[in-house]
C-alpha cells in the first residue's frame, strides 16, 4: 500500500491513537474518583462524561482521515468539507440527543459528569498540541517535485497534473 500523500494523515492517526490511550487512562480516573466521591452514579457519570467526550472529539479527526481517501479525485475540495461539515453536524445531533436523553437520568451525578467531561476535553486538546508540536512536517507540504528524469528531458517547468481550477 503506498503511503498516504496527505500530510495530515500521520498527525491525525497519531492524535487518534494518543487520544485513545488518555482516553483510558482517564475513564479509569474518572470511574475511580467518581465512584470515592458520589458512589456508584459518580463511576457511571464519569464513565459517560469522558466516553461523551471521546467520541465527540474522535468523530472530527475520523471525518478528516475518511474525507483524505479522496486527495487524488479533482472533486476533493468539496468531497473533504462535505464530509467534515457532515460529522461537524452529525456532533451537533447526536451532542443534543445525548443531553436530551442524560439530562433527567437517576444515574447521573452532574457534578461528576461536568467534571469528567470538561477534564476530558481539556487533555485532548493537550494531546493534539502534544502531537502537533512532535510531528515534523515541511513548511511546503503535498507538493510533487520534478524527478530527475524530468531536469534531465526538460521537462522540469512542466506539471504533471492539470492546472488548478480558478
Amino acid at each position: 500500500m503506498s503511503p498516504n500523500p496527505v500530510s495530515s494523515t500521520p498527525i491525525l492517526r497519531t492524535a487518534l491513537v494518543w487520544s485513545g490511550g488518555v482516553t483510558v487512562v482517564l475513564a479509569l480516573a474518572a470511574a475511580l474518583i467518581g465512584l470515592l466521591v458520589a458512589g456508584t452514579e459518580g463511576l457511571w457519570s464519569g464513565l459517560a462524561g469522558v466516553l461523551i467526550a471521546a467520541v465527540f472529539l474522535g468523530i472530527t479527526a475520523a471525518s478528516i482521515l475518511i474525507a483524505n481517501r479522496w486527495h487524488a479525485d479533482p472533486l476533493y475540495v468539496p468531497i473533504f468539507f462535505g464530509i467534515v461539515l457532515g460529522g461537524w453536524i452529525l456532533k451537533l445531533v447526536v451532542f443534543i440527543v445525548a443531553l436530551l436523553v442524560l439530562r433527567d437520568q437517576p444515574w447521573i451525578a452532574p457534578t461528576v459528569f461536568f467534571v469528567a467531561l470538561v477534564v476530558s476535553v481539556i487533555a485532548s486538546l493537550a494531546v493534539d498540541v502534544a502531537v502537533l508540536l512532535k510531528m515534523r512536517i515541511p513548511h511546503v507540504s503535498d507538493v510533487t517535485l520534478p524527478s530527475a528524469s524530468d531536469v534531465a528531458d526538460g521537462r522540469e517547468g512542466e506539471a504533471d497534473s492539470e492546472p488548478p481550477r480558478v
